[in-house]
């Protein structure tokens, strides 16, 4: 059974593009562009990895992994945060929030398989 995967993306290009390489690579996705429907989709879903992008409109991916952490039904979850924010202390602050595994964007495609192999 191919892993399931939650892409919570509010960039229609990242999104796809992050979509378009899981799927080639045997994972069943279900895209969310919009962060405030994330929590409901991973339930409904109930995927093996969360990839979030932290830079989201209305609600930061930091406070939904935050929330995903606090859910006994979705806390065992693993998360890959995938961000532009790349300063001092950002990776420190995501993992603290509970994201099992970080990238900077842009990403390259080798680095971010090897991330989502390393959390399903």
């Amino acid at each position: 059974m191919a892993k399931r995967i939650l892409v919570v993306e509010d960039n229609d290009l990242n999104r796809k593009l992050f979509c378009d390489l899981l799927a080639a690579n045997g994972f069943t996705v279900e895209p969310c562009a919009d962060g405030r429907e994330a929590l409901d989709r991973a339930r409904q879903f109930v995927p093996g990895l969360v990839i979030m992008d932290i830079q989201l409109p209305n609600v930061s991916g930091l406070e939904l992994i935050e929330a995903l952490k606090a859910d006994p039904v979705l806390r065992q979850i693993p998360v890959l945060a995938v961000t532009a924010y790349a300063g001092k202390g950002d990776e420190e602050r995501i993992r603290e929030a509970g994201a099992e595994g970080y990238l900077a964007k842009p990403v390259s495609i080798g680095p971010f398989m090897q991330a989502v192999q390393k959390l399903v």
